[in-house]
């Protein structure tokens, strides 16, 4: 008779631990339910910030070839500036556009004088060269935000992610203790689904942070590759500028 009692024990306990991880989430506490949806927010937006860095980077890296064909193929800066809107994602050609700009307000400033007295049609001799180079590099500066832009949710997401999990973890094992002791059993029906729903956070919360640490590094990869293309491509304008434009050159 102690027998069969024994072995309805046991059954009822394998039940009770026989559960799916989704019915170990939906029987997690209030706390444990808002850590997750809480991971599983900030893992959607990491993805989305992903995708959109990824087509983002791709469209700037075909869109800078061709301008630096052009760049270098074109027999002066007015057929470049002539071009620009056809290579309106390569960051390249925005900062082309602004140092051609402060190029001709330069020109039609006082720091400008004629070539060549005797030759109204010659291009005139400019001084102030720091002014380009400090217009090219805030351009820079503007076209590095942007391609920065939304890169530290992936940082914060890889940095936190794991601890926001860790909580989540210790508080199912503080409510698999509590249960302990509410009952004064520490079987396995007792405290697997505590145990459950804290390896479950710990889970969800590496899920959200391993995709966005290497997601964070891959595009900071790319952003230093952006902002050496770019300062090369400056240097570059600002030699030819100084060859056919500028005083003392």
């Amino acid at each position: 008779m102690m027998n069969y009692a024994w072995a309805d024990t046991v059954n009822e306990a394998s039940l009770s631990v026989n559960v799916t991880a989704w019915h170990a989430i939906m029987s997690a506490s209030p706390i444990v339910q808002l850590t997750l949806i809480t991971l599983v927010t900030m893992s959607v937006v990491c993805w989305a910030i992903i995708f959109l860095k990824k087509k983002q980077f791709d469209a700037a890296e075909d869109a800078n070839e061709p301008f630096f064909d052009v760049f270098w193929r074109a027999p002066s800066l007015d057929d470049i500036n002539r071009s620009v809107g056809d290579h309106a994602q390569s960051p390249a050609a925005s900062v082309f556009k602004t140092g051609y700009q402060e190029l001709q307000k330069m020109a039609g400033s006082k720091l400008a004088r004629s070539k060549d007295d005797g030759d109204e049609s010659s291009a005139p001799l400019l001084s102030g060269i720091d002014n380009l180079d400090r217009a090219l590099r805030k351009a820079i500066d503007l076209e590095i935000a942007n391609f920065e832009s939304r890169l530290s949710i992936l940082a914060t997401t890889g940095s936190t992610g794991p601890f926001i999990g860790l909580f989540g973890t210790v508080w199912g094992i503080m409510g698999a203790f509590q249960k302990i002791g509410a009952t004064k059993m520490a079987s396995l029906a007792v405290v697997a689904p505590g145990i459950s729903e804290a390896l479950i956070a710990t889970a969800v919360g590496l899920a959200a942070a391993i995709p966005a640490t290497v997601g964070y590094n891959h595009y900071i990869s790319k952003l230093r590759k952006q902002e050496m293309d770019l300062n090369n491509f400056a240097a570059d304008f600002l030699n030819v500028a100084k060859r056919n434009f500028f005083k003392d050159r």
